[in-house]
């Protein structure tokens, strides 16, 4: 029997808290997302193919027909005694051609979708595993202040944390963009990269809602 059948026999339910820190309902988790097996190379293939995608590919050297200098043979084939040469621009010369060096190219590829759904249900299932999971009833903030959301997060002991939100919210997105430990998302932007990055993660009731059927 595996671990999300297990679960399901003992339904998952998490404290819901506000943002005072006062609890004010439990929910319950989706035991086929929470309670999921972890497999350590899902995690590595998906955050593999993540960073493969931001690489920028821009990396370049001139071969020998881009170089700089004259076309024209050196010296003569035979009777200089030296070695024979046809141009300056050879790899064999300094400020030469490079052979073989990087070009510009894309560094991307494919993985299926259900690859990519079962390391996100590993990496969340991690998150609650380790009690690293904390879950909000939303997160309001009156308006965009860096010094209002810190009190949130010392409210809870948060050291770094990554924030997923169902709706945009303005105030929220302006006013973590100076906490470097801290980062926050719209749920559809969870990744398994940022979930592994962060210590904790933070779902307010609208992102776990938009989390759970997306990973159905």
């Amino acid at each position: 029997m595996g671990e999300a059948e297990k679960a399901g026999a003992n339904p998952i339910r998490a404290e819901v808290f506000s943002q005072e820190r006062k609890k004010v309902s439990e929910v319950e988790l989706d035991a086929a997302i929470f309670g999921a097996e972890v497999k350590p190379y899902l995690l590595w293939e998906v955050v593999n193919w993540q960073e493969a995608k931001h690489r920028q590919g821009t990396a370049k050297v001139k071969t020998r027909a881009e170089v700089s200098g004259t076309g024209k043979k050196p010296w003569k084939q035979k009777g200089t005694g030296r070695s024979r040469h046809g141009s300056l621009r050879s790899p064999l010369w300094p400020g030469g051609g490079k052979t073989f060096g990087p070009v510009p190219r894309d560094h991307s590829y494919t993985i299926p979708k259900k690859v990519k759904k079962n390391a996100l249900r590993g990496a969340l299932s991690m998150k609650l595993k380790e009690h690293k999971l904390l879950i909000l009833d939303q997160l309001n903030l009156v308006k965009p202040k860096t010094r209002d959301f810190k009190e949130i997060c010392d409210r809870f002991e948060l050291n770094q944390a990554l924030f997923l939100i169902g709706e945009k919210n303005e105030n929220a997105e302006k006013s973590v963009r100076n906490l470097d430990a801290m980062k926050l998302l719209r749920a559809q932007g969870i990744n398994v990269r940022d979930l592994l990055k962060f210590n904790w993660l933070v779902l307010d009731l609208a992102g776990l809602k938009q989390v759970s059927e997306a990973l159905k």
